[in-house]
């Protein structure tokens, strides 16, 4: 019977024929991998998740972080609270969210409790917004860490620029926009980068929220990875789609790290 070998790794594939010959395959895994269409609608769909939750995360993030950089009273509560989602594993968090998502007994059904019978919202069940109900659940668990973040730059911002902005009449908005937040350039890079790997290998939520369903409308990457190599047995597979993962990660630290530690020059 003629089986397939992989030796160290995704890269090295043979295909044997009996016990005597065998042919090197080359990049064949990833060619069946890039012509898979359950890999590509798991590409599409971390496209799709990663693009809004880039965009919310930091808008929210930030916002977060302003209002406590007003020094507000109970910022340490506050700062508790919103901290608090991303204390939780995510698989607790997916489970909340799928119960507060469950039209069932969630929001749907409380929302027609009221009298609102027509109400509906069940993204989960959906096929079309399943990844933003899954989206809903990362932004409300990595928000505040995000805000930890901004917050730290927030505060490292010299108070003589406040100062000067008020003197001068200049509204608080446009200080943000014209000198805060080109200041803590750093600030968003690093952030940018730590919520994008985050993104890249999200797989706790979706198993938790939807275990890929409907259907394999909110499949991802990781799942197909752990699908390949656990479930199906397809090592060659299962390797070349977390090789690609990887790559992923990489495309976006190794940039980051010459643009951090790569352009200073050294004391």
């Amino acid at each position: 019977m003629p089986t397939w070998l992989i030796k160290d790794g995704s890269f090295d594939v043979y295909y044997i024929t009996g016990f005597v010959t065998k042919s090197f395959v080359g990049m064949a895994q990833y060619d069946r991998l890039w012509s898979n269409s359950r890999w590509l609608t798991s590409i599409e769909n971390l496209a799709l998740y990663a693009g809004f939750a880039l965009v919310f995360s930091l808008v929210v993030g930030f916002i977060l972080a302003a209002f406590m950089d007003q020094k507000i009273r109970f910022e340490n509560t506050f700062r508790t609270i919103y901290l608090y989602p991303y204390a939780m594993s995510a698989i607790i968090t997916g489970l909340v969210w799928q119960w507060i998502l469950n039209p069932t007994f969630g929001i749907e059904k409380i929302v027609r409790g009221w009298g609102f019978e027509n109400f509906e919202f069940a993204p989960l069940q959906n096929p079309d917004l399943v990844m933003f109900g899954i989206l809903i659940a990362g932004v409300w668990q990595g928000t505040g860490f995000i805000m930890a973040l901004m917050l730290a730059g927030l505060r490292g911002i010299d108070e003589d620029i406040w100062k000067a902005s008020r003197i001068d009449g200049i509204p608080m908005w446009k200080t943000y926009i014209k000198v805060v937040i080109p200041m803590m350039r750093p600030v968003f890079v690093t952030t940018l980068v730590l919520i994008t790997a985050g993104i890249l290998k999200v797989y706790d939520l979706v198993v938790a929220q939807t275990n890929g369903g409907p259907g394999l409308s909110s499949q991802v990457p990781a799942m197909y990875v752990y699908s390949y190599l656990f479930t199906a047995q397809n090592l060659g597979q299962g390797l070349a789609a977390s090789t690609m993962m990887l790559l992923g990660v990489l495309i976006i630290l190794i940039p980051w790290t010459i643009i951090e530690f790569g352009g200073k020059e050294k004391r």
